[in-house]
């Protein structure tokens, strides 16, 4: 049955940043609704490799992520449960001399964050982690950067918000939402409708279709990162990988399995995304040449997402600059779920304070698409929404 609804804050999307914005919302008393097309975190938050890593990020999330790694060591107390969170350490691996010497730049740009990395020579690294690859030319350790499992952390944050009364409503498509002037009217296919002071798009993939329907689009791009599991081994990696440069990326669980991501997915179809058949043979023996202990493994899965990719690689995040009280969040360049509580905390203050307590100005959407362009948006009359 359709229904009609009042509440001061609608969030589009619920994945982890939609949901702990959710959550911060409810801590400060802010009536809010969350609406997820599907199940809250069962998207990019829910399917992504797990990393949570403060190392390689542009200099310009340094605050965001600092604020994260804060949040992510209250992780139980926020929501409930620890989510398989470790701080096993992230070594970030070079192939070359010259990738060695870009680690080390980015050291020296980065020290005033507190990750203390530090750079390890071939020598060492072939004595400390016999594991890998003896030709890699060195590579960087950050101590206190590690993984977590996001099929159980993701939702966790939708439900914690639940818990502290944010009404959650999955299965949620919406179609229409508009601005009056005063407020936000947004509708689904249900047939409800919901009325709220303040919008926050956090649609993922999908948040460039609302960001445009408010006079404001931005060139997002939606990528498919393609990542599998092994069957459970001994346990031999004892920190999260990354490679200079990219092309793959690894970390074991306690079971023993050992998740790899690197290429890319396929669009399946409208909303879904498989993975690619002809960028498996590539991911398997890039893993091999990697993890000599994996040579002979059985991969048990394969699978790959949608995640809204954005041109720098930085997220939209802020003020729209057509629609007061409109304020987006996505188009996290498959790095977003170390930073997404923190995102999340910056949404509730945004709406609750008007400004946040950590720098986000680099994010703004006027980037992309100057406030100009407010004069020729249409912010009053119906805007549709297909896959939100």
């Amino acid at each position: 049955m359709s229904s009609i609804a009042q509440t001061e804050v609608v969030i589009i999307g619920g994945g982890i940043v939609g949901a702990s914005a959710a959550l911060f919302l409810r801590h400060r008393g802010v009536p809010v609704t969350l609406l997820d097309m599907g199940a809250c975190g069962a998207r990019a938050s829910g399917v992504n490799y797990g990393g949570v890593r403060r190392q390689g990020r542009p200099l310009e999330q340094m605050p965001l992520t600092a604020r994260a790694h804060e949040l992510w060591a209250q992780l139980h107390s926020l929501i409930g449960t620890d989510g398989e969170y470790v701080r096993s350490g992230h070594l970030k691996l070079a192939r070359t001399e010259e990738d060695l010497d870009q680690l080390r730049a980015y050291r020296d740009r980065t020290r005033e964050w507190g990750m203390d990395l530090r750079i390890i020579e071939a020598d060492e690294l072939r004595r400390r982690f016999d594991w890998l690859d003896p030709r890699l030319a060195g590579g960087s350790l950050c101590p206190d950067d590690g993984h977590a499992n996001p099929r159980l952390v993701s939702p966790a944050f939708a439900q914690a918000a639940a818990r502290a009364g944010a009404d959650v409503r999955e299965q949620q498509h919406v179609t229409d939402t508009r601005f009056d002037g005063k407020r936000f009217i947004i509708r689904t296919a249900g047939g409800d409708t919901l009325y709220a002071r303040y919008l926050l798009n956090c649609a993922g993939a999908w948040g460039n279709e609302i960001a445009t329907r408010f006079g404001e689009p931005v060139p997002e791009s939606v990528i498919h990162p393609l990542m599998m599991v092994t069957e459970p081994l001994p346990v031999f990696m004892n920190v999260s990988l990354g490679i200079q440069g990219g092309g793959i990326y690894a970390r074991q669980v306690q079971r023993g399995n050992c998740v790899i991501g690197g290429g890319r997915g396929t669009l399946h179809s409208e909303g879904y995304a498989k993975p690619s058949r002809r960028e498996l043979p590539t991911l398997l023996a890039r893993a091999a040449e990697l993890l000599p202990p994996l040579r002979g493994a059985q991969v048990i899965r394969f699978w790959t997402g949608m995640e809204g990719n954005m041109p720098d690689h930085n997220p939209v995040l802020g003020p729209s600059s057509t629609t007061p009280g409109l304020f987006h969040a996505f188009g996290f360049s498959g790095a977003g779920f170390q930073i997404g509580p923190a995102v999340g905390e910056a949404l509730s203050q945004l709406v609750a304070d008007g400004e946040t307590s950590v720098p986000i100005d680099a994010f703004r959407i006027e980037r992309y698409a100057p406030a100009a362009h407010a004069a020729g948006s249409s912010c009053s009359g119906e805007h549709t929404l297909e896959n939100s």
